[in-house]
């Protein structure tokens, strides 16, 4: 069968793929619609490589057909079969698109009578396809970044839009110090391949522009790509405005009462402990900045609450230290941001205003 190329058909289309690579790559960077289906394991692929190395590519090829063979043989073969009947849409692919989905290729059509495409130059080829809509997107479509203080509900306006790129949501990170989910972030490179994809899907909706929530170049332990966290510098932005009571609210809800639901959803037994260390730990990174003082007074008042809440479940006291970090740290730091970013303001106003400026705002 011939080989399929790159496309952004593979991604709309959200096209299941069989990935031959070995786990240790798999987990380094893969796509959202693959499936870890390896034709040789990390241990043999080790061994394969060290006999390339030493001996060539034929001693290697050798090798990998006495490592994979027998019962194991048949096993992967059953694997990559019984994926490619579920799957008949779909497609396969390995580092380079070189020996090992040739092999798998081969041995599918052998062994189990499947014909299944290889896309042509593999993983590596896909990544550079998906990189490169990234930056033709930053060089030639429009975008509009939404500011605001902390906790104005910036997401909640995304979440309304039909050409947002909520940037947190492929990061699985709230962007800020207590950001991070009782769930771990996806690999950075797997972070960009959402965003590319994202980004695909909603130029293959017809839209030319896209909305997306100011950010600092890292989300937690995921980066935004260069071109596009130096766009951010420059592109038009919105300000979403809420008064200091209802950002107080918000973050409790998401912050405090999400995320203690998020950790007692994996562990009903641990999960308020690890909550509880999430916050201290999330408010330790900021000892520095907050200076000691302050840092043992905000520290007091979040345990307190902590201690309130798991004892009968209220979570009143959370709003003292939240209230006091919004205006004694965050809020004074956002000021200075709006003000050096002024000229580039086409809006200013609350969620619904937000909103509806958006959703009809043509770019020139």
């Amino acid at each position: 069968m011939a080989d399929i190329q790159p496309s952004r058909e593979l991604f709309i289309g959200d096209t299941p793929m069989l990935d031959a690579r070995a786990p240790v790559e798999f987990g380094k960077g893969a796509f959202p619609m693959a499936v870890n289906l390896p034709l040789m394991n990390d241990d043999e692929r080790h061994q394969v490589g060290i006999r390339y190395k030493e001996q060539g590519q034929q001693s290697a090829i050798e090798l990998g057909h006495q490592l994979v063979g027998g019962a194991l043989k048949e096993a992967r073969i059953q694997a990559w079969a019984d994926f490619a009947r579920a799957h008949p849409e779909g497609c396969l692919y390995c580092f380079r698109g070189g020996l090992r989905s040739g092999i798998t290729q081969q041995w599918l059509k052998s062994e189990a009578g499947i014909a299944y495409p290889r896309v042509a130059g593999g993983y590596k080829a896909m990544r550079h396809f998906l990189m490169d809509a990234i930056e033709h997107a930053v060089a030639g479509a429009g975008f509009v970044v939404v500011g605001g203080m902390t906790g104005c509900g910036k997401t909640d306006v995304l979440a309304q839009l039909d050409n947002a790129l909520d940037l947190e949501a492929y990061a699985n990170h709230r962007g800020s110090s207590f950001g991070r989910h009782a769930t771990p972030q996806p690999a950075p490179i797997d972070f960009e391949h959402r965003l590319a994809i994202a980004l695909l899907k909603q130029q293959a909706r017809g839209h030319h522009w896209f909305a997306l929530e100011d950010e600092s170049r890292l989300i937690g332990a995921c980066a935004l790509p260069l071109s596009l966290h130096q766009g951010m510098q420059k592109f038009p932005m919105v300000w979403l405005e809420d008064s200091r009571a209802g950002r107080v609210e918000r973050i409790l809800r998401d912050y405090v009462v999400g995320l203690c639901a998020e950790y007692l959803a994996l562990d009903a037994e641990h999960g308020f402990a690890r909550y509880r260390e999430h916050l201290l730990a999330a408010l330790g990174k900021l000892q520095k900045r907050l200076g000691d003082e302050r840092y043992r007074r905000l520290n007091k008042l979040m345990e307190d609450a902590l201690a309130r809440q798991e004892k009968d479940g209220a979570v009143d006291l959370h709003r003292a230290w939240i209230e006091t970090l919004l205006s004694e740290y965050y809020d004074p730091m956002y000021e200075y941001q709006r003000e050096s970013r002024r000229s580039r303001l086409l809006f200013a106003g609350n969620q619904s205003e937000v909103v509806d400026f958006l959703r009809n705002y043509q770019p020139a």
